[in-house]
């Protein structure tokens, strides 16, 4: 029997699939959390992004108006955070995009070594501030993900 993935990912599935690309562009922001996952950020900045912007944790950790105002311009904010890292950025970041309606979406990149229970406060730090949290095991699958956003 096939799993659901494989099974949506058949040519027969295809079909349903949108062919064409979007025609309102994104805005997005991309925001590390903490000084570990500037690297992951870093990397990402480097790629062909339209209509991205790039926030260092250094700007979010004591963030200040005109950061949160900088960051809530988007139509998406991406919060990007490592396993077992502080994350209490995701707040600030969070509150003014909840009063803005603004869509989140948190990356958790979890390296091997990190226990469950680091991973776990770093997940209980972004959980309430984003409406889709995913666990990425690598910062190539946080830029996969990000370019179907677009």
């Amino acid at each position: 029997m096939l799993s659901e993935s494989a099974r949506m990912s058949s040519a027969a599935e295809a079909r349903f699939r949108l062919q064409t690309p979007a025609t309102v562009l994104r805005r997005m922001t991309i925001s590390a959390l903490d000084p570990a996952a500037d690297d992951v950020v870093a990397r990402l900045a480097e790629g062909s992004w339209k209509h991205a912007r790039f926030f260092p944790a250094s700007a979010v950790a004591a963030p200040t108006t005109r950061t949160l105002d900088d960051i809530a311009t988007a139509d998406l904010v991406v919060m990007v955070a490592t396993a077992g890292a502080d994350a209490s950025a995701a707040s600030a970041i969070g509150q003014v995009c909840s009063d803005r309606r603004i869509h989140t979406a948190a990356f958790v990149v979890h390296a091997g070594a990190v226990s469950d229970a680091a991973l776990s406060r770093t997940l209980g730090q972004v959980r309430p501030w984003s409406l889709m949290v995913v666990i990425a095991n690598g910062d190539d699958y946080v830029g996969d993900i990000l370019r179907s956003f677009r």
